[in-house]
């Protein structure tokens, strides 16, 4: 069976002075309904390596396959369609546009996409919204929410566009323990109820021991890999 995403000897390498290697000679698959800790120290590469299976960095070498299609050839264009069908993405930060409501935010990847009416987007949107409990939400801006709902649409944003698979990096880090084991139920209940894909960064090792697998960095070098 076809991965849904394959990395095979990614290299990503800082053209500085002194040149920087941020990833090196990385190869891993990453399937259909699994759920995946990327570990490792702070600066050994885990962002890196999420930003390159995000494609939003190009690998100096090596390949990235989505679904068996080989990225390399893509144009920028190609990637930023591929990144909207198939990726969606939760930062630990939640990135939110302040002067957007709630259900304004998680229409951004819709508009991009360009497939549906603005009813169609507005329905879609808020059913996301009601499903991660935010139902009270929609109209309030990122400032009248907490922490941890302000995460919760990040989520929401993130399977705008129904793609199978969701990056996350530290998408914990900066929350409270209960908020935190919140937006953990909610990407575990991804992958067991939606049959998402779920790859997350995370420094929380008690977190990563919950996951279905981990796979750990040093020095940008994959160290190792356990279920």
């Amino acid at each position: 069976m076809t991965a849904l995403l394959e990395a095979r000897n990614l290299t990503r390498i800082l053209p500085e002075t002194v040149p920087v290697t941020l990833v090196k000679d990385v190869s891993l698959e990453i399937n259909a309904r699994e759920f995946v800790a990327i570990t490792g120290p702070s600066g050994s590469g885990k962002s890196s390596l999420l930003y390159l299976l995000g494609l939003l960095d190009r690998p100096t070498s090596g390949e990235i396959l989505v679904e068996g299609r080989d990225t390399r050839p893509m144009s920028d264009g190609e990637l930023a369609r591929t990144r909207l069908s198939m990726i969606g993405f939760v930062f630990q930060f939640h990135f939110l546009l302040p002067e957007f409501t709630a259900r304004q935010n998680v229409e951004i990847p819709m508009r991009k996409m360009g497939r549906l009416s603005p009813r169609a987007m507005r329905e879609r949107a808020e059913e996301i919204l009601s499903a991660l409990g935010l139902a009270d939400h929609f109209d309030k801006r990122p400032d009248q929410l907490s922490g941890g709902q302000r995460q919760r649409v990040a989520v929401a944003r993130a399977l705008a566009n129904d793609p199978p698979l969701v990056l996350a990096d530290e998408p914990t880090g900066s929350l409270d323990s209960k908020s935190s084991e919140q937006v953990f139920e909610i990407l575990r209940e991804l992958v067991s109820e939606r049959g998402k894909t779920v790859v997350a960064v995370t420094h929380d090792l008690d977190m990563a021991a919950r996951m279905d697998r981990r796979v750990h960095l040093v020095d940008g070098m994959l160290a190792e890999a356990e279920d």
